[in-house]
């Protein structure tokens, strides 16, 4: 293994981890725009807000990460991915902006169509950018991003039948881990209701996440060959991971398994991305730019390693502690008041 690929790795983990973070937290601003009403949803809407309120600005970091080793270490592929695919990278941008701000601003507010606005922003973001992030995974996937700057249509290049089926993937898994997520929570507080509730949504969700999954196959074989190909022998490990987990995920959520069933909705999450790694490996860019190609050099990417490697002994630890410290405190004990929702 090279150190571009070692980085590549070390990149791709930054990738998981936003996934299984920052995708939960996408997938709660899901269940609050479909909660309901100012009645019906004001108890689903407080757990959100606790559960996602003390963690979502870390969450954000791995983003940061990703954009940041990308950029330094293989800039081929951030400038080709960034030229061609503008318009749904620029959609992210504004959709993480408006999300945030609506989430802080709407707990600070007491009008009541003031809350409803940035009520609706924060949710409709919620769905909007994760769709995007999954059509710029799709195009990246499918071979429509060619090195070079500008040279994929900017259009044709994410809006085709796999980048809009792995858009709706992406929202699809999102809404599957905060409902897993959000289920154990539930629990934790001590509502039975909000419980049963929400491990009904994740048995559901769990399900249309397999089926949309397994349409997407049907669509790679006929759009994107060289990965369907990939899928089928090297990265098949983690597809078979990832069914397994997924079918035990929905079998520990029936029989209230609540905690195991994190883990197993996370693995099965994880083995889809590694099995596209594995499945692309140890090209980018379609089959034209390989990891070494698209590098910088070899003193900017042992640069990179060591800064990454103090930054980890640093920061990984607080982000343990902050995740540790959010699990022992309890829902039910959270200072939620009824201003800090948003009607609907």
């Amino acid at each position: 293994m090279t150190l571009a690929d070692t980085l590549a790795g070390v990149m791709w983990l930054g990738v998981t981890f936003y996934t299984l973070f920052g995708g939960a937290d996408f997938g709660a601003g899901f269940w609050d725009l479909v909660a309901g009403g100012a009645q019906r949803g004001d108890r689903q809407r407080r757990l959100i807000e606790h559960s996602i309120g003390p963690v979502w600005e870390a969450n954000h970091v791995w983003l940061i990460f990703i954009l940041v080793v990308m950029w330094t270490c293989f800039p081929g592929l951030f400038g080709a991915v960034s030229s061609t695919l503008w318009i749904p990278l620029t959609l992210v941008a504004f959709g993480v902006i408006a999300r945030g701000s609506a989430f802080a601003f709407r707990k600070t507010v007491t009008k009541h169509w003031q809350r409803r606005i940035f009520g609706v922003g924060f949710a409709a973001s919620s769905v909007i950018t994760p769709f995007f992030l999954g059509a710029v995974a799709g195009a990246v996937a499918s071979g429509r991003v060619p090195p070079g700057i500008g040279r994929g249509d900017a259009i044709t290049s994410w809006w085709n039948p796999v980048s809009v089926l792995t858009g709706v993937l992406a929202v699809t898994v999102c809404a599957y881990l905060a409902a897993v997520y959000l289920t154990a929570d539930a629990r934790r507080s001590g509502d039975e209701s909000l419980t049963a509730e929400f491990r009904n949504r994740a048995l559901a969700v769990g399900v249309v996440a397999g089926v949309v999954a397994g349409v997407g196959l049907v669509f790679l074989h006929a759009d994107a060959p060289a990965l369907a190909h990939g899928l089928a022998h090297r990265g098949l490990p983690f597809v078979v991971i990832s069914v397994a987990a997924g079918v035990i995920c929905l079998g520990l959520l029936y029989r209230r398994h609540f905690l195991a069933a994190r883990l197993t909705a996370a693995t099965a999450v994880t083995a889809v991305l590694w099995a596209w790694a594995a499945a692309q490996y140890p090209h980018l860019l379609g089959p034209g730019t390989t990891i070494t190609q698209a590098a910088a050099t070899r003193p900017v990417l042992q640069a990179t390693l060591i800064s990454l490697g103090i930054g980890a002994v640093l920061v990984v630890p607080s982000l343990t502690w902050l995740y540790v410290l959010f699990q022992r405190q309890n829902p039910s004990s959270a200072d939620i008041t009824p201003n800090h929702l948003t009607p609907r």
